[in-house]
């Protein structure tokens, strides 16, 4: 059994499985969503907030909390941790995907990826090695490694090409951070290898293969939900899952709808995380289990009824539909915390009754009913 991951209880019927991470700030129950806080904070939310409704794991960026504040200051404060007074546990992803992202601004070698700030213009570089280090500064309990993050639609070719790079990075990556806790230097918790591929079910063998290798604590399963259609997504996720080390928590990152992360749960994904929650928030949208709703639309002027009785977040035990339509028409900025925090209060609630439904052996039965009432 490992230190760091134990299965407590496998579904009969699925992949589906429950567990706990026994993390520094304390053990995380899986499957866990996870809130992305980018920047050190998840927005519009109040630590104490997310703390209330439960959860004890966010995400924070390398690439944003490396340009700004910088390590400089996060060492000033001693991490991450007392500079946003988060006491439970931070992920920290690479900061790849966001310097991938940045076409004109980067260029890829061996040695890693230089990059332009899109804050400033100002020239970094990124290298397997001083991600690690970094993340170390910020005092992250989960971090991932840097890889190449393919998009969708990529040839093969160029795939594979990203793939041995991901590898090559990933044994860097593991050199360097046994480095770091063997002469007792500042390092990451734990570190998380990750699965590239792209839609190329060869190379998403191969890849699992040698990264199922290396000594991480974890794995997760990238290049999905980058902009492949449902179907796509979900043929990828059932042929990867299965070819990754069952002794370590398997995360896939990017995902928040209740219909992808049902499917995950199903083929045995223990961890996930997304800004979709927060995101669509911003925009006037709110989850319900009989399917989202815009508070924005004119039907809701004037309701005077919570977004869902069952709720327990503070939109929903204090103010009606009615006033929360005001607030987004009037541009005030409460309207879009009041939602923030219903959706992340929406989001943990589903995970822990999908717990509950492994538990009780009716997982298969639950998903089947809820995303039938989803789809009206």
């Amino acid at each position: 059994m490992s230190k760091f991951f134990e299965v407590i209880q496998n579904d009969k019927e699925t992949a589906a499985r429950l567990g706990i991470l026994h993390l520094a700030h304390g053990d995380v129950e899986t499957p866990v969503f996870m809130p992305v806080g980018t920047q050190g904070t998840v927005k519009g939310v109040y630590h104490d907030t997310l703390r209330k409704i439960g959860y004890k794991l966010i995400l924070g960026n390398t690439y944003h909390l490396y340009l700004r504040p910088g390590c400089e200051v996060l060492n000033k404060y001693g991490g991450l941790h007392k500079f946003s007074t988060w006491d439970r546990n931070i992920l920290t992803d690479s900061g790849g995907f966001q310097v991938f992202s940045l076409s004109k601004l980067r260029k890829i070698t061996d040695e890693g990826v230089k990059f332009s700030s899109h804050i400033d213009g100002s020239k970094h570089l990124f290298t397997p090695e001083s991600v690690i280090d970094t993340e170390g500064v910020i005092g992250s309990d989960i971090a991932m490694c840097l890889d190449v993050c393919t998009p969708y639609g990529e040839n093969e070719k160029k795939s594979r090409e990203a793939m041995y790079r991901t590898h090559a990075w990933a044994e860097r990556a593991i050199h360097h951070y046994e480095y770091l806790k063997e002469n007792n230097l500042p390092h990451p918790h734990s570190l998380f290898g990750i699965v590239q591929g792209n839609f190329y079910k060869n190379l998403r063998k191969q890849s699992a293969e040698f990264i199922n290798s290396l000594p991480f604590d974890g794995i997760a399963i990238g290049g999905l939900s980058v902009g492949e259609d449902d179907d796509t997504f979900v043929e990828y996720l059932r042929y990867t899952s299965p070819l990754i080390d069952k002794t370590r928590p398997h995360y896939v990152m990017g995902i928040g709808t209740p219909e992808y992360i049902f499917e995950a749960v199903e083929n045995g994904i223990d961890m996930f995380d997304c800004v979709l929650a927060t995101r669509i928030a911003r925009h006037g949208t709110a989850f319900r289990d009989s399917g989202d709703i815009s508070v924005i639309k004119s039907p809701f002027r004037g309701k005077d009824e919570p977004i869902d009785p069952t709720c327990t977040c503070t939109a929903c035990k204090e103010y009606s539909l009615g006033y929360i339509h005001h607030l987004f028409k009037a541009n005030e900025m409460l309207g879009s915390m009041l939602l923030s925090e219903h959706n992340l209060t929406y989001l943990y609630n589903l995970v822990e009754r999908i717990k509950e439904s492994i538990k009780n052996g009716t997982f298969k039965e639950f998903k089947r009913d809820y995303l039938l009432m989803r789809k009206g």
